[in-house]
């Protein structure tokens, strides 16, 4: 068995040496103060092309703050000495990179043009039963982006909520990033399979791929490893929560029991670079990803390349074309998301990997034959 992925250099991986070692010191200056406050506390990149890892670096800190000051717009910094340094494999809050493993197994456990509510009845209310499962995943149901589900009492008030909600446009018309897709994914998932998402995430995709260190509600022990997010409070957050730290940031699926189909996984640098290499193995079209999109991108940007981002800062890029992936993992909302300051840092590093690619000469070794990744795209869709 060819192994998935292994540590090596620049020119074993087809990259450029020049442009990949830039990446650091330009990630490790928007540590530094820009407009009052720094981009993100810490980060962790990793960058490779083939089966080659040839940067894996951490910067800065994983716990850096006890709070944050809404009136002086400051951060109340930990000692030096107490503060929680980034490793290679610390573990971050993806939030919306969950949907990519939501959308993984979607595209292999259903069938993507039937109605939702073939799946789910109830979603059928509101004028929503010709949304189809595919419509959730490229966020053209119409739906607005989230709904306050913190708010509601049980699971069943939960469902009711997004099932009795209209769509704002006609569906298959206009595009509107939504969380409420992917809890509507996660709903069909689980009807049509019987099992909950969390063991669907770790039988179909973290179990075969090796990605150990993934999962839902990161048990205690692993908190030294976790990086803080947000000292969470209204106005600005929707729950009083004080710093949130080994639990999940987003909301909703807080109020969920830190399991839904738009955000909840925990995961490191290197799972995650075992998921692009699954990814590329098996070959696309991946249906929930976004494709070619230079903010985040950069110059990887054009040629099909796919990815997304999460809220907490995190990021991960996939390029067919070159063989090439970018896992980008920061605590930009550490210690408040007032702070978060656009992607210009998953930009440039992009950039850069992009840079490297063509500067390099071609990777040694072939890339192997594609393949269905178990429980990923390349796999037929059926319905269960």
């Amino acid at each position: 068995m060819v192994p998935p992925l292994s540590r090596g250099s620049c020119p074993e991986a087809g990259l450029d040496t020049d442009e990949l070692k830039r990446i650091v010191p330009e990630l490790a200056a928007f540590l530094r103060p820009a407009s009052g406050h720094p981009w993100c506390a810490g980060a962790v990149v990793l960058a490779g092309r083939g089966r080659v890892v040839a940067l894996h670096e951490a910067v800065g800190d994983a716990v850096r703050y006890t709070g944050y000051d809404e009136h002086a717009d400051r951060g109340t910094e930990l000692p030096a000495d107490l503060r929680v340094p980034m490793r290679p494999d610390t573990l971050f809050d993806l939030a919306s990179l969950t949907k990519l493993f939501t959308s993984v197994i979607a595209a292999r456990r259903l069938a993507l043009d039937v109605p939702v509510a073939s799946y789910v009845p109830g979603f059928a209310a509101a004028g929503k039963a010709a949304v189809t499962v595919r419509q959730l995943l490229d966020h053209t149901s119409g739906m607005r982006p989230e709904l306050p589900f913190y708010d509601a009492d049980t699971p069943e008030a939960r469902a009711r909520m997004l099932w009795q909600e209209a769509p704002l446009h006609e569906p298959g018309t206009v595009r509107i990033y939504s969380d409420l897709n992917l809890i509507a994914v996660q709903q069909c998932l689980e009807a049509a399979t019987g099992r909950p998402l969390d063991a669907l995430v770790r039988e179909e995709i973290t179990g075969p791929c090796g990605m150990a260190d993934t999962c839902f509600n990161p048990p205690r022990e692993l908190l030294p490893r976790i990086a803080a997010t947000e000292d969470q409070r209204r106005p600005w957050g929707k729950l009083d929560r004080g710093m949130v730290h080994g639990v999940v940031h987003d909301e909703n699926a807080f109020a969920m029991g830190g399991v839904s189909g738009h955000a909840g996984l925990f995961s490191t640098a290197w799972d995650l670079a075992l998921l692009c290499r699954a990814l590329l193995d098996a070959g696309g079209p991946w249906p929930g990803f976004e494709v070619d999109q230079p903010w985040f991108m950069g110059e990887l940007a054009g040629g099909g390349a796919a990815g997304h981002t999460g809220f907490t800062g995190t990021s991960l890029v996939i390029d067919p074309v070159s063989d090439a992936f970018l896992v980008l993992l920061t605590n930009s909302v550490h210690p408040a998301r007032t702070w978060r300051d656009g992607s210009a840092p998953r930009a440039a590093a992009a950039t850069r990997l992009a840079r490297a690619v063509r500067a390099a000469r071609p990777a040694g070794a072939a890339v192997p034959a594609r393949s269905p990744m178990p429980g990923g795209p390349g796999s037929p869709a059926r319905t269960v």
